[in-house]
């Protein structure tokens, strides 16, 4: 029981002192520890640390975790494999919400940093349920008609993003880089910002693990051993919507977290959604830091936004996935 997560957190804390280490100055990691615990008599080191890459590390670690686990509770509650917030199109939905707040209110004020996420909560609630809607046939949710259904939502979603990028001037013109997945708000306020969210959220679905279980089973035989289905469904649809939300408005839209990470999890450690969603948050988090590390290096001095890095290699997993659902049928 204690090996997947000493492995994980292991795992999550070579990426946090990858991070934190690797950059236009290399920073060893003595010296970051030194940085951390104040013993350091190198100033910049310390600017450098405090001020710029922890929290931009702290950042991408609990976006990574609030995509991965967002992704497992909806593979979870749609019986889907490819149920992914990228791919069912709630992170376009919730990148469109923010934009609408940032058109009105740039999140550099306290009242931006809590108006930007509860917008984009909205609108994620809403793009989930239109995209159940129009994918649901009977008491199912077919995968061609969860990704079509998707497809379209988050195309529709993309449109009016883009529109009101290109009716925008001055400041919301930024958005264009942070849609494409990256840390435009780098700073401690923003992290900060995000922590209440992704705490209910995070915890929320970590406690639904036995909820999940059920639900596995169908909704009827759910019912059946004692489980309030509809209270469950909207509780995890809820606390899913509400930490991706708040990812992509601090984040940008990333793609396939959600879905890779839930899938090497299931294969290594098993389908048990009371492990699957705890290993799924330590995963996301160490996989996104990697991620945003390469970054940084592929084309130093210059930086990719880290959504770019994550869908070259998304990409041809979810055709793997497709494929493997094709050939073995969903659980």
């Amino acid at each position: 029981m204690r090996r997947p997560y000493l492995s994980s957190f292991l795992l999550l804390l070579s990426a946090l002192l990858l991070s934190l280490a690797i950059g236009s100055v290399f920073i060893s990691p003595a010296e970051v520890w030194k940085a951390i615990s104040g013993s350091t008599t190198n100033e910049t080191f310390r600017t450098i640390l405090w001020d710029i890459r922890l929290p931009r590390t702290v950042l991408i670690a609990l976006v990574g975790a609030a995509l991965a686990g967002s992704g497992a509770a909806y593979q979870g509650l749609f019986r889907n494999p490819l149920a992914d917030p990228f791919l069912i199109g709630v992170a376009s939905g919730a990148g469109l919400g923010a934009i609408m707040a940032m058109s009105i209110n740039w999140p550099y004020t306290t009242l931006g940093l809590l108006a930007v996420p509860l917008a984009a909560f909205l609108t994620s609630l809403l793009t989930v349920y239109l995209v159940y809607t129009f994918a649901h046939v009977g008491g199912t949710v077919p995968t061609t008609n969860l990704i079509l259904a998707g497809v379209a939502v988050s195309s529709f979603a993309t449109s009016l993003t883009s529109f009101l990028v290109l009716r925008s001037t001055g400041e919301v013109r930024r958005a264009i880089s942070w849609l494409l997945g990256g840390v435009s708000l780098a700073g401690w306020d923003a992290t900060l910002a995000l922590v209440p969210y992704l705490a209910i959220g995070l915890t929320t679905l970590v406690l639904s693990g036995h909820a999940l279980n059920l639900l596995q089973f169908g909704d009827d035989q759910a019912a059946q051993m004692g489980l309030d289905v509809r209270r469950a469904k909207f509780i995890i649809i809820a606390a899913a919507s509400l930490v991706t939300a708040a990812a992509v408005s601090f984040a940008g839209i990333i793609g396939f977290v959600g879905l890779i990470v839930p899938h090497v999890v299931r294969i290594w450690w098993g389908v048990d959604y009371r492990r699957l969603i705890p290993l799924s948050i330590l995963g996301g988090a160490s996989v996104l830091l990697f991620a945003d590390v390469l970054s940084r290096v592929v084309l130093a001095p210059q930086e990719l936004p880290v959504g770019i890095v994550t869908a070259l290699a998304g990409a041809p997993f979810f055709l793997w996935v497709l494929r493997r659902s094709k050939n073995q049928g969903l659980w």
